[in-house]
C-alpha cells in the first residue's frame, strides 16, 4: 500500500528499475563514442561547445523516465475500495425479568439494587446490536412491560421507566418465569433464553417457579438466573414514614439459591450470585460472552486501475524524445 491509498498488484515488476543504474553506467562509458571526434593541435579559431551539446544527455533521461513509466504500469498501481455487508445467521431472543419489589431499593448496591440493574442491563442490551430483547417485571405479580423487539431504543427507554411501586409488592418468581415463557414460546429464533433476576424468596403469585420452569424447558428456553444482594445484612426498606416515603433500617438478606439454581439446571442455564455493583457488571458480560450471536461477514472488493497514466506518460516521454532527436539535437546525435 503506498501512501494509503495506492497499491500494485504485480509489485515484482519494480525489480526491472534494477536496469536503470546499469543503463546510466553503460551510457557513461559510451557517451565520448556518441559523438563524432577530430584530433587537431589547437582550438584556436574554432568556436566553443554549444548549449544544445551539453543538454544531449537529456534525451537519455527522457527514455529512461519513458522506461521508468512503463515499469510502474506494468506494476499495476490501483485503488481499492472495500464494503461490508453482514448477515446474522443464528439470532437470539432474549426476555429480562426482573424483580421490583421494595427489596429493590435496598441500599448495599449503589445508588440501590434496582438503579445498579438498570445501568448494567442497558449496558448489556447496547452489546446485542443484532438480537430481538424483551422487558417483563414482576413484584407480588408480573406483566410484560416490552415484548421482544429489535428496536434497542425502546427497550432501553423502557428499562429507564421501570420504578418501585407499578406492582403490588412481593416476589413472585414463578409469575415472572412464566411471562416471560409466554413472551418466547412463539418465538421462532434459533436461541430463546431468559435472564431473571431477583433478591428474594418465592413468597407470591399462583404459579409455582418449579412448573415455570418446566414450561421454560418444554419450549427449550434456557434460563440465567441471578441473584442480587450481599452476604448478610443491607440497608433495606422496613417501614414507612409519615409523609409516605420508607424508612430504611438493616435487615438479613434472603435469596432462595437452591431454588435458582435448580431453575438454571433444569433449563440448561447458569445461576451466578450478584453482591456488589462490580460482581452484577461481571455477571452480565459473562452472559454476554455466553450466548454469542453468529454473525457472517461478507467482504466485496472493487479495484479500479490507475496504469493507464503511467502508460500515456511513458508514450508522451519516448513522442517527445524521438521529436527533440530530429529537430533540435539532430545535428549533435
Amino acid at each position: 500500500m503506498i501512501g494509503g491509498d495506492i497499491q500494485f498488484a504485480n509489485p515484482e515488476f519494480f525489480w526491472l528499475l534494477l536496469v536503470l543504474p546499469v543503463a546510466l553506467f553503460w551510457y557513461y562509458l559510451k557517451r565520448k563514442k556518441q559523438s563524432p571526434t577530430l584530433r587537431i593541435s589547437s582550438l584556436k579559431g574554432f568556436t566553443t561547445a554549444s548549449v544544445l551539446s551539453k543538454l544531449r544527455p537529456f534525451i537519455f533521461v527522457l527514455r529512461l523516465l519513458a522506461i521508468t513509466a512503463v515499469i510502474v504500469a506494468m506494476a499495476r498501481p490501483q485503488t481499492e475500495d472495500i464494503s461490508t455487508r453482514t448477515k446474522t445467521t443464528k439470532g437470539i431472543d432474549i426476555v429480562m425479568a426482573i424483580d421490583v419489589s421494595s427489596s429493590m431499593l435496598a441500599r448495599d448496591l449503589k445508588p440501590n439494587r434496582l438503579s445498579a440493574l438498570k445501568e448494567v442491563a442497558s449496558d448489556f442490551i447496547r452489546k446485542r446490536p443484532s438480537d430481538r430483547i424483551g422487558l417483563v417485571v414482576y413484584a407480588g405479580e408480573s406483566y410484560t412491560k416490552t415484548p421482544i423487539t429489535s428496536d434497542k431504543s425502546i427497550v432501553l427507554n423502557a428499562l429507564e421507566d421501570i420504578t418501585y411501586g407499578q406492582l403490588n409488592d412481593g416476589t413472585a418468581i414463578g409469575m415472572g418465569l412464566a411471562t416471560s415463557v409466554n413472551r418466547l414460546k412463539e418465538s421462532k429464533a434459533i436461541s430463546k433464553v431468559i435472564i431473571l433476576l431477583t433478591d428474594g424468596v418465592n413468597n407470591a403469585g399462583f404459579i409455582e417457579p418449579q412448573t415455570a420452569a418446566d414450561l421454560a424447558l418444554e419450549y427449550n428456553i434456557k434460563t440465567y438466573t441471578i441473584g442480587l444482594g450481599t452476604n448478610g445484612n443491607a440497608l433495606s426498606p422496613v417501614g414507612y414514614n409519615a409523609d409516605g416515603s420508607f424508612r430504611y433500617g438493616m435487615r438479613q438478606v434472603e435469596i432462595d439459591e437452591v431454588l435458582l439454581q435448580e431453575i438454571a439446571d433444569a433449563t440448561g442455564g447458569q445461576y451466578f450470585r450478584a453482591t456488589d455493583n462490580e460482581k452484577l457488571e461481571a455477571i452480565y458480560d459473562e452472559i454476554n460472552k455466553l450466548e454469542k450471536t453468529e454473525i457472517e461477514e461478507f467482504k466485496y472488493y472493487r479495484y479500479e486501475e490507475k496504469f493507464r497514466p503511467w502508460v500515456l506518460l511513458a508514450g508522451a516521454l519516448l513522442l517527445l524524445e524521438w521529436i527533440l532527436r530530429i529537430t533540435v539535437f539532430r545535428s549533435f546525435i
